[in-house]
């Protein structure tokens, strides 16, 4: 039985790593794994109530990971609707490469941080397209995004998929990921930054771009709905800490405020602006969030589910024990893993593999992952949501990526590594791990 689930996983996540070869989209292998599993696991078993008694138990973790997604793609979309990214946007001048690298670098770095890696990546992107005219500068601009996005997305509980996972499952708090995590991220940006510094020369040329009309949209509204989504974003964290229940519901919550300022804000108007109204609307928006992501994890954090009740992940993790058995080896393993199989479902094998009782909350494992998990992504362009999200908007070639920006992310993911190593020694003045 473990061994067929086992082969079905596999085969399911080829498919899904394979996406752009095979031409199916990694949703549907997804779901396909994850129901699969279960149904194998449920077959082989006496007591088929007991099984779903553990399904239930997981899809309720698993609930308020998707909610909580839903929640911040409907928050930012919204705020893209009303062009409030643009209150940042404009303010960039810089033409010199290297002033203009730092700039979008760092802005990418800390706007990631409250919004999420991948909608990040999608701003600036679209940013680029803005102030570079030259294709092959922009992409190596757009190589160094997905680089500053995973990189600020690690240290923030709700700037990428994998930090909210622990941070939601128990293993991390709001606070003490911030603290303990900010400085190796930073570092893991840094680093390339400065390598490049020394390397980049001369301005770059900006393309012509038509002014944009907005119809029925002024300055006042654009400005406040930017200001009030980011504001509800911040919160979230806040929010938990304080009533002690999941972030899911602090994220709920901003939507349902979202929800009345705009309908009070609209409510208003003349037979001529009702088109621009409605674009412009919760209802409108909710139909243009990402659903298949959000389905796409619901198969994934399944078929992860399954193999933790069948005892896959413990026998895992008893194998690495025994055949690495340093800790931050392990880690760091698995970070450099993320950048060719998705780091979601290695941070979800990662939570069933080590328990609570052994390794408790802001555990040196847990905030260690989050590092690792976050920014190991960006050594391909493959290994995170926002690589996959910038090689589809600007073509990016895998092999390109490969020479010209994996070696510095590799740099950056060690030397971020290795600090967070010697802050911990630093802070303990031990490393039992």
């Amino acid at each position: 039985m473990t061994l067929i689930i086992i082969a079905v996983f596999v085969v399911g996540y080829a498919a899904i790593t394979l996406e752009h070869n095979i031409k199916i989209n990694k949703t549907a292998p997804a779901l396909i794994t994850g129901v699969v599993t279960w149904a194998i696991y449920i077959l082989t078993q006496s007591d088929s109530a007991l099984v779903n008694e553990h399904l239930l138990d997981h899809l309720g973790d698993i609930s308020s990971i998707l909610f909580f997604l839903m929640g911040a793609m409907t928050i930012v979309e919204l705020i893209d609707s009303y062009n409030g990214f643009e209150v940042i946007t404009e303010k960039i001048k810089a033409t010199k490469k290297t002033s203009l690298l730092w700039i979008i670098s760092l802005l990418t770095f800390f706007l990631s941080a409250i919004l999420d890696n991948l909608t990040t990546t999608i701003v600036m992107v679209s940013l680029l397209r803005k102030l570079i005219k030259d294709q092959d500068t922009r992409l190596f601009y757009v190589g160094i995004v997905i680089i500053a996005a995973n990189s600020g997305g690690a240290w923030s509980p709700i700037g990428d998929v994998t930090t909210t996972m622990l941070w939601i499952g128990g293993q991390i708090s709001a606070g003490n990921i911030i603290i303990r995590t900010f400085l190796p991220s930073l570092i893991s940006l840094i680093v390339p930054l400065t390598i490049l510094s020394f390397q980049m020369k001369g301005s770059v040329e900006r393309p012509f771009l038509a002014t944009e009309s907005y119809k029925q949209l002024s300055r006042i509204q654009q400005k406040s709905i930017f200001a009030l989504g980011i504001s509800l974003l911040i919160m979230v964290p806040i929010f938990k800490t304080v009533t002690h229940l999941p972030p899911f519901m602090g994220m709920m919550l901003g939507v349902g405020i979202l929800w009345v300022v705009i309908d009070r804000m609209h409510h208003k108007h003349t037979e001529g602006e009702v088109i621009e109204v409605k674009k412009r609307s919760l209802v409108y928006v909710l139909s243009r969030i990402d659903l298949a992501s959000i389905l796409f994890f619901l198969g994934i954090l399944l078929a992860v589910a399954s193999l933790d009740v069948s005892g896959v992940l413990g026998e895992l993790s008893q194998f690495l024990d025994e055949k690495i058995g340093n800790l931050s080896a392990i880690v760091m393993t698995t970070g450099i893993a993320s950048s060719v199989v998705d780091n979601v479902p290695l941070v979800a094998a990662t939570q069933g593999m080590y328990s609570l009782a052994d390794f408790p909350m802001d555990h040196y494992l847990w905030e260690f992952l989050a590092y690792c998990a976050g920014t190991g992504g960006s050594i391909l362009v493959i290994g995170s949501a926002a690589g996959v999200a910038a090689m589809g908007m600007e073509k990016i070639n895998f092999f390109w990526y490969v020479r010209k920006i994996s070696w510095i992310a590799l740099i950056g993911y060690f030397a971020g590594a290795f600090f967070y190593i010697l802050q911990h020694y630093l802070i303990h003045g031990t490393l039992n791990y």
